[in-house]
Parts: structure tokens; C-alpha cells; sequence
């Protein structure tokens, strides 16, 4: 008897890492939930892959909403409910003002996204995952979580408590079978340079000037290679770096 492949919740599928996680995912056969506030891409990526898989489900859900996040894993499918994989993608940056001169309603942008959209989705979705004694939480970190730079001070502290939640997760499971997981990412392109730059597209592409950053793609694949690991196998930490960084401020840059 064939093996059905297992259910994948992924957060922050409109653009960049989350939604080539979830384009992996569903190549490979996996039952796949693809939530984002940006709901049209995800629209258009389930309309891309259902003839390969027709077991794709796009939601429309911000996760700093602690209510909507409850609601939507609550009246998931049945076919969607047991999940067994939970990607908690969706973040963001805003600014690289020093501390004195932020904007505070950024800083509460970063927070709730960041921090307590992870720990909502997580939350809803770990009960279920203790109850069948299954699971894996990969959470989505940042070399920032390692290591400060330059204007990063909200933004990176908002990433070293994904790292500090995550080997806490794992603590905290000791005993169950569900492996917790955090991927940090050095440079990588994708929309957040010019989210962080507030659309200013030109200061977003010099981040990237002079060098080979990674590619959405990239850190996919690393997602797939810890969730596929076998069940004894948990990959606790992953940090993925361009070959021209070698940390959060040292960058190798050929122009």
C-alpha cells in the first residue's frame, strides 16, 4: 500500500522562500496549505501546480492575528487537518534607523509578524501534532538571529527569539516524536530589501551589488532536505551563507 504523503502548512507563501517551499513541496507529491495576507499569488501558484497535484489549499491569513490564525487551522478540511510539517515562513523588515531615531509602530510591524505570528500559528498547530505523537516545525531565523549589525537592532532582536523559541520547542517536546527546526539564511534576494527600504528599489538592489547572494530557491531546498531527513534525524540548526558572506557584515564584493 502506497504511503500518503504528508500534509504541509507553509505561512508567507505570496513571494520569495515561502513560495518556493511550497512549489517544492507540491512537485513532490506533498498535500500542501499556502497561507498568505497576499492571497492572489498563492491563488495563482495553486492554479500553476493542480493538474501535477490537486491537493493544494490556499488561505488567505495574517498571521499577527492571533484570532484569524485560530479560526483557519479550526475549519481546515478534513483532509487538510493533521498536519505534519509546519514552515513558519512569514516575517519581515522595516528600516535600519539606529535605535534613537525608529519608528515604533515599525518595531510593533516586526514583532507581531516575526514573534508572535509564529508562536499564534505554532500554538494552533502543535496540539494536534503532540496528540498523534508526529510532526516537524521548521521556523525561518536569520544569520541576524546569530550575530547584530548595523541598524538591525529591533529586526535582529525579533530573529535571535525565533532562535531562542526554537531550541526551547525542542525542550519543551523532549519525549514526543516531533522535530523542531531553525534555518538561518544569510543573504538572500528576494522581496525584503525592498520591504525593509519601503519600496525604494534602487537601495534594495545595491544589498546585493557586487556579489552572488542566494536564492529563494536555495534555502527551499534546504527546508526539504531537514523535513525528508528520517524520523530519528532532527536537524536542529542550519545556517546557509553565500559564499561571498562570511557573516552579517562581512561580504565579499567584486564592484
Amino acid at each position: 500500500m502506497k504511503k500518503e504523503k504528508d500534509i504541509v502548512f507553509i505561512t508567507g507563501c505570496s513571494s520569495g522562500i515561502g513560495y518556493e517551499t511550497a512549489k517544492l513541496f507540491a512537485e513532490n507529491g506533498f498535500k500542501v496549505i499556502m497561507a498568505s495576507r497576499n492571497f492572489k499569488p498563492v491563488i495563482n501558484l495553486k492554479k500553476k501546480l493542480e493538474k501535477k497535484n490537486p491537493f493544494l489549499l490556499p488561505i488567505e491569513l495574517d498571521v499577527r492575528n492571533k484570532e484569524k490564525v485560530f479560526e483557519a487551522i479550526e475549519t481546515l478540511p478534513k483532509e487538510f487537518k493533521n498536519i505534519d510539517i509546519l514552515v513558519n515562513n512569514a516575517g519581515i523588515g522595516l528600516g535600519l534607523e539606529k535605535l534613537q531615531d525608529g519608528n515604533p509602530e515599525e518595531w510593533e510591524t516586526m514583532i507581531d509578524t516575526n514573534i508572535k505570528g509564529l508562536l499564534f500559528v505554532t500554538r494552533a498547530v502543535l496540539p494536534n501534532m503532540v496528540k498523534r505523537n508526529k510532526g516537524h516545525i521548521i521556523n525561518i531565523g536569520s544569520v541576524a538571529g546569530r550575530e547584530v549589525y548595523p541598524g538591525g537592532n529591533v529586526y535582529c532582536a525579533t530573529k535571535f527569539a525565533v532562535k531562542g523559541l526554537t531550541k526551547a520547542l525542542k525542550v519543551d517536546l523532549l519525549g514526543i516524536n516531533i522535530r523542531v527546526t531553525t534555518i538561518d539564511p544569510g543573504m538572500v534576494e528576494t522581496n525584503f530589501s525592498n520591504v525593509r527600504f519601503r519600496g525604494d528599489r534602487e537601495r534594495a538592489k545595491k544589498v546585493y551589488e557586487g556579489m552572488t547572494p542566494l536564492t529563494p530557491k536555495d534555502i527551499a531546498d534546504a527546508v526539504y532536505f531537514c523535513a525528508t531527513r528520517p524520523p530519528h534525524c532532527n536537524i536542529l540548526e542550519l545556517v546557509i551563507m553565500p559564499t561571498d558572506q562570511s557573516g552579517a557584515v562581512f561580504v565579499n564584493r567584486r564592484t
